[in-house]
């Protein structure tokens, strides 16, 4: 059974907007698109060679 009073003070609310777009923003972890860019790059490179 949920206990309610333990779930509120676990509570953390939402981040507002703009302060979403600043942690989204600055988020330097690179996403799949980075990481098979790379990949490719690599690829070719060796190719090349």
């Amino acid at each position: 059974m949920i206990n309610f009073d333990e779930e509120i003070k676990k509570f953390q609310p939402s981040l507002e907007v703009e302060e979403a777009e600043d942690a989204i923003y600055n988020n330097d972890v690179p996403d799949i698109t980075d990481l098979i860019n790379k990949l490719v790059e690599d690829v070719v490179k060796e190719k090349r060679a």
